[in-house]
């Protein structure tokens, strides 16, 4: 009776001792005698003690991160690039036993895969392009990891460090190319205006009174500021006719000198008379002086 009982105390113990408890996120990849068995989990499993291994698994999403990795581009630029990789297991049996350590065989993957990748890209493609180097790194890297039961869901490129010759030049031509997006406007501003201008000037051409007005608001402009001298612009066409006065007042002095001198000296006398601009009297006036 008593060695029955030290039997059941002993098959009680050893039950006790083989029962195993697996969370929710984890699963348990179960050997015996050396040989795989099954994927148990989760909640309470029973897995023989002495002739059953239990290797747990976490199913998941882990970050990892990618190591810095000096990288020369298809430009000839060195840089250095590090990422972040996000993987999560997805079949636990194959990740045990296909690969001795799949965390480490994924990260030494993912850092060969990045500097062969973007060896391959050039400078701006990398900076401006980088969604398109994340969906290739992801391609590259789940074909490789799918045969040892890791899904990779995401490779992002965390951070390009450029050498200071290199940040030196890039904001030299960002200067170079706003500077060049400023001329562009301004030339274009230039264009408008002018453009504006010429209509303003056709309608003023056939509004002459409109030119007047504008003198009048220029005036205004300037006596607005506090200036001690009001310069006055006076259009020439508001001299038109005190000059035509002159010419007339000219002609007629002519026509008097010439019928007081007579006929042998009127012709001498309207070549030595200057008009009111300075230049000969014309033949008509000339004429004019020989009639008695």
């Amino acid at each position: 009776m008593e060695i029955l009982l030290a039997v059941i105390g002993g098959l009680a113990v050893y039950s006790f001792a083989s029962l195993r408890i697996l969370k929710q996120y984890e699963r348990g990849v179960a050997f015996f005698l050396g040989k795989y068995w099954g994927t148990k989990g989760p909640g309470l499993v029973f897995v023989p003690a002495g002739f059953t291994h239990l290797k747990r698994v976490s199913l998941r999403i882990v970050a990892m991160d990618v190591p810095p990795q000096d990288v020369i581009t298809r430009d000839n630029v060195s840089i250095k690039v590090n990422a972040v990789l996000y993987m999560r297991v997805k079949n636990p049996e194959m990740a045990i036993i296909e690969i001795e350590d799949y965390l480490y065989a994924t990260s030494q993957l993912a850092q060969t895969t990045l500097r062969s990748v973007l060896g391959e890209a050039e400078l701006d493609e990398l900076l401006a392009d980088r969604e398109k180097i994340n969906r290739i790194l992801q391609k590259i890297v789940e074909e490789r990891t799918d045969s040892w039961g890791v899904e990779v869901s995401a490779v992002e490129v965390k951070d390009v460090d450029l050498p200071p010759e290199m940040k030196r030049a890039m904001a030299r031509q960002a200067e170079a190319e706003r500077e060049r997006r400023a001329k562009v406007i301004a030339a274009e501003g230039e264009f408008q205006a002018a453009g504006k201008l010429s209509e303003a000037a056709a309608i003023i051409s056939r509004h002459p009174e409109a030119l007047q007005l504008r003198y009048l608001q220029t005036l205004v402009e300037v006596a607005s500021e506090n200036n001690s001298t009001t310069i006055f612009p006076v259009p020439i066409d508001l001299l038109t006719p005190f000059m035509d006065m002159g010419r007339r007042a000219a002609s007629v002095a002519a026509d008097a000198a010439a019928a007081a001198a007579g006929p042998a000296t009127t012709a001498d006398a309207a070549k030595s008379l200057p008009s009111a601009t300075g230049s000969p009297v014309p033949a008509t006036e000339r004429e004019r002086a020989r009639t008695p």
